[in-house]
């Protein structure tokens, strides 16, 4: 029989007298809490006391029995699917969810299996519902905001019942009644009673951070959808849980600005002086490189900045203030410790972060001493930096033209070595503000060395530039699915977009790169995702006289040259019209081609020709609508008119969806003639069929008789009466 490994002696006793936690007495694998044991009670019918502590001090809300977990379960898969085949047995269905889940928001909410149905009940419930869980929540938020899964509920609680607070601010107070109104302005401000005080551990912490952010967002008025807000309150592992179908009219208001009360921004207010109480010389450096506590001090910090408040509240010398936390001295003295504070963040991967919102929002008058002490003599060093140049991107966003081509005289010599190591966001954005600024010299001298780092070969410039090496489509890519996004190609591909919207020389660089290469490498530019974008920026038309893009010439011959290269070989444009990406940039060929109805007309007789192909194919489909081949084959002169008020200013997705939308309602394939001659100018854009039947009624009215000369045939010859 083996025996047990043991070890002996007195060296194994010495090691173990050495051994921390050797005194204490050995622990059970079970706990003995509050003098109850758990080691026997395993039957159904032992249930723990409700919120009893856990071992980490936080209170436990029991579970959910199985066939609980069970019904939750589905319930969230056919939220999910929203396969009802009515309104009305959706609403019976979410009133049952609701009902059975009255009493279990606790535990539903700190479930892992369950959690998600609670975010997708808060994102189908009525404000009263919103208001009951906020009650149920009640007391319970600071502990909440910390549990893994919950934190999520609470997060989707507070951004959905944001719009709810502006809501009730322009709407009448409910009349009084038997119970105890609580408006959704009460419920938040219960909520941050409850986390008043905490401020210091929550901003570290691992959820409550998240949490915590959504909160100030709320507080603030902040859109909520921009996507520059949802990058700083949640993570990009995130689940994003939604209901397919469903948009309530709450959702509408998060995607601008909010109005909130004076209590919010007084809220906001005690927020940003309890965090400036708690930071000190110790801890600043902490929570600015701190992967967690860096969001949320960003995001106080740029609330404060741009808080509606006097001037004087601005200042560096404000009480309460972060800004004067992080910078307590003249950042221009040598030595001081704003100086050191700044220089420490440029380099550092997360404090750079906290660097770029102040450099963003700080007031002009700090921005100049920031620029003149820490950018300006260095400028082109740090642009060659992999973490400096996000932050030297966010300082030439606000420097003046005489500054900015100062920095683009010393960042041109880094060039060449930007574009080796594929750093080219900072030259799209060195382009665009030296075009915003009127600075053409520096526009043009940047233009030019960017062409010598990608070797001064018009026709291989735009392959570099996307790093593509393929020179046609395979024949099965269609079926596969597409590789992982190349880097290279994604910026090389914003850069060449970014130099078409520009005019003058970069415009015109990559417009005689495209014009170089040959067909079957333009077709792999316009069916890859990346490099599509590319055509249809450069089949937009430019107009000269547009006050918005002073100095553009018109590109129509470059979009005739462009399309007449594809019309060479018409099964391109089949092969366009079949491929996921083609396809937008076959629509892009409706704008291409405004005032060259020739060439528009080519191409739609080409889609024509394939229709029975394109109806098979999904992708195809939707080509045929938004060219309206099925009006160019019945209608022709209804297409051409069409395609005339398309160029007036409507996109070929305005002009399909009215083309369709016209014949729906008259029940017909196609819309009716519009009129023309005095009677179109007379009728305002009326059909002629429309002018007709109102110049019957008011005949009608008069009691007239007329007589109308007409071609009738057979017994209709002659004479046609009308009454």
């Amino acid at each position: 029989m083996p025996k047990e490994n043991k070890q002996r002696g007195r060296r194994g006793e010495g090691k173990r007298k050495r051994e921390p936690n050797a005194n204490e007495e050995p622990v059970g694998k079970r706990l003995d809490v509050g003098g109850i044991s758990f080691v026997g009670d395993t039957t159904d019918s032992f249930v723990p006391p409700p919120f009893t502590e856990e071992a980490d001090g936080r209170p436990f809300y029991g579970l959910l029995a199985e066939e609980e977990q069970e019904y939750f379960r589905r319930a969230d898969e056919l939220l999910e699917l929203n396969d009802f085949p009515s309104d009305e047995d959706r609403s019976l269905f979410l009133a049952n969810v609701f009902k059975e889940a009255e009493g279990k928001e606790l535990k539903i909410a700190n479930s892992q299996s369950c959690s998600r149905l609670m975010e997708r009940l808060i994102l189908l419930s009525t404000a009263e519902q919103k208001k009951t869980l906020f009650q149920k929540f009640s007391g319970q938020f600071l502990h909440l905001i910390q549990h893994r899964f919950a934190s999520h509920c609470c997060e989707t609680l507070f951004i959905h019942s944001a719009p709810i607070v502006t809501q009730e601010l322009t709407e009448d107070e409910p009349a009084p009644s038997g119970e105890v109104y609580v408006s959704m302005e009460n419920s938040f401000l219960y909520t941050l009673n409850e986390l008043e005080g905490q401020i210091g551990f929550l901003l570290n912490d691992r959820f409550a951070s998240h949490a915590l952010r959504v909160l100030l967002v709320v507080l603030s008025g902040k859109p909520l959808a921009k996507s520059s807000t949802k990058t700083l309150l949640q993570s990009r592992k995130k689940e994003n849980i939604t209901t397919p179908g469903f948009k309530s009219s709450a959702e509408e208001l998060s995607l601008e600005a909010r109005a909130v009360p004076s209590s919010f921004q007084d809220a906001v207010n005690k927020f940003i002086s309890d965090t400036s109480a708690i930071l000190d010389e110790t801890s600043i450096p902490v929570l600015s490189c701190h992967q967690t506590a860096n969001p949320a001090l960003q995001l106080l910090l740029e609330l404060e900045l741009t808080r509606p408040t006097k001037a004087k509240d601005l200042a560096p010398e404000a009480s309460g203030s972060i800004l004067k936390k992080l910078l307590p001295d003249n950042i221009e003295t040598e030595g001081s410790a704003s100086a050191a504070f700044v220089s420490g963040l440029i380099y550092e991967s997360i404090g750079s972060r906290l660097l770029e919102t102040l450099v963003t929002y700080a007031p002009g008058k700090l921005f100049k001493q920031i620029y003149r002490s820490t950018f300006k003599d260095r400028i082109g060093a740090l642009a060659r930096n992999e973490i400096a140049t996000y932050v030297v991107i966010k300082v030439l966003e606000r420097v003046s033209r005489e500054d900015l081509e100062e920095a683009a005289t010393s960042i041109i010599p880094q060039i060449p070595s930007l574009v080796e190591r594929n750093r080219t966001t900072i030259l799209k954005t060195l382009l665009e503000r030296t075009s915003a600024r009127r600075a053409e010299k520096s526009t043009a001298a940047i233009t030019t060395a960017i062409a010598e780092a990608y070797g001064g070969d018009p026709a291989t410039l735009l392959l570099k530039m996307t790093n593509t090496t393929k020179t046609a489509p395979e024949a099965e890519s269609a079926e596969k699915a597409e590789p992982r996004q190349d880097l290279t190609a994604l910026h090389g591909s914003l850069l060449a977009q970014s130099m078409l919207a520009i005019p003058g020389l970069p415009a015109t660089l990559i417009q005689d790169s495209l014009l170089r290469l040959d067909l079957p490498t333009l077709l792999h530019l316009a069916c890859t995702t990346t490099t599509s974008h590319i055509l249809q920026a450069a089949l937009i038309p430019t107009d000269p006289s547009s006050p918005s893009n002073p100095g553009s010439a018109n590109n129509a011959p470059f979009r005739r040259k462009l399309v007449n290269i594809f019309l060479a070989d018409p099964t391109s444009i089949i092969t366009l019209a079949t491929s996921k990406s083609g396809s937008h940039a076959l629509d892009a060929f409706w704008d291409g081609t405004q005032g060259l109805m020739m060439l528009k007309e080519r191409i739609c007789s080409i889609l024509a020709g394939s229709m029975t192909e394109l109806r098979d194919d999904w992708v195809g489909r939707v080509v045929l609508r938004n060219w309206m081949v099925e009006l160019f084959v019945r209608r022709k002169v209804d297409w051409i008119a069409k395609v005339k008020e398309g160029e007036g200013g409507k996109t070929v997705a305005v002009a399909a969806k009215e083309e369709e939308g016209e014949a729906t309602d008259t029940k017909k394939p196609f819309p009716a003639k519009t009129g023309k001659g005095p009677a179109k100018k007379a009728g305002d854009g009326k059909s002629a069929i429309q002018l007709a039947r109102e110049k019957f009624a008011a005949g009608k009215s008069k009691g007239e008789m007329k007589v109308v000369r007409g071609k009738g045939t057979g017994a209709n010859a002659g004479m046609i009466k009308s009454r």
